[in-house]
């Protein structure tokens, strides 16, 4: 009295077909027979090429028919030229079959080769990528490497063009003091002094700080309201008013207290 509706419909939870027992009666050669080779997944459902196989059995059944019985001489001689004339055309079906199996074969071969190919193409694009990053980053390093050279030989240069004549010239320690970018207020790394090299000269240092005899003597000058300090109790909070009532504030923390427990 009852039905039910699944989600999936017959055709996603069937099974292989069933093939159950079966009993041929004697004196007849039912045709399904030959088929019994053919089984789900191997041959089944059938195709094209299944097709053509048992048009092609018939026939041959067919044919088998037209044969002349071995009564006596000459229709022996004539089963055997039909028998040879169908012996060779099985022969040429079967030269055409093993020419498609070969063309099958060959494009598969060609799909594999051309993949194998694209691969190698692709790892040899790949490295030819790398070799050519490499060359650009030496490329790059030498050229780095040149522009500082040719920077340094432009100071050199100026230098040397500044002093043309080679005189001396006295050190000049009031322009020196005046500018600012001088070597005085900005000295150059690429002349030998690094400023990060002599920080420490700007830590302070103290002796009452940094000696233990220092420290004494400032604890010794201190008040003695900075080393006895004086706390005051404090005073408690009235919960009450003057006339008796408690406070909504006392009321509140009675409250969180008994939410807190």
């Amino acid at each position: 009295t009852l039905g039910t509706q699944t989600d999936y419909r017959d055709g996603e939870a069937q099974t292989d077909p069933y093939s159950p027992e079966y009993v041929v009666p004697s004196g007849s050669v039912p045709e399904l027979l030959t088929l019994a080779t053919l089984t789900w997944g191997r041959g089944l459902p059938a195709g094209l090429a299944e097709v053509e196989m048992i048009e092609r059995a018939r026939e041959k059944r067919a044919w088998e028919a037209t044969l002349p019985k071995m009564d006596n001489a000459s229709q022996i001689t004539k089963r055997r030229k039909m028998m040879d004339d169908m012996e060779r055309k099985e022969w040429a079906f079967r030269e055409q079959e093993i020419e498609k199996l070969q063309e099958v074969r060959l494009e598969v071969l060609k799909k594999l080769l051309q993949r194998r190919e694209k691969n190698q193409n692709e790892l040899d694009a790949k490295r030819l990528d790398g070799h050519w990053q490499n060359h650009q980053k030496a490329k790059e390093e030498k050229i780095k490497k040149i522009q500082h050279d040719c920077a340094l030989m432009l100071r050199k240069l100026i230098a040397k063009r500044k002093n043309v004549m080679g005189k001396l010239e006295r050190r000049d320690i009031i322009k020196e003091y005046t500018d600012f970018a001088s070597q005085t207020y900005a000295p150059l790394s690429r002349i030998g002094y690094f400023p990060d090299n002599h920080s420490e000269c700007y830590v302070v240092k103290n002796f009452y700080l940094n000696t233990f005899a220092g420290l004494c003597e400032l604890e010794a000058s201190l008040p003695d309201s900075f080393t006895q300090a004086k706390v005051k109790a404090p005073k408690p909070k009235y919960t009450t008013t003057k006339t008796g009532f408690i406070k909504r504030s006392a009321r509140l923390e009675v409250e969180l207290a008994q939410v807190h427990q």
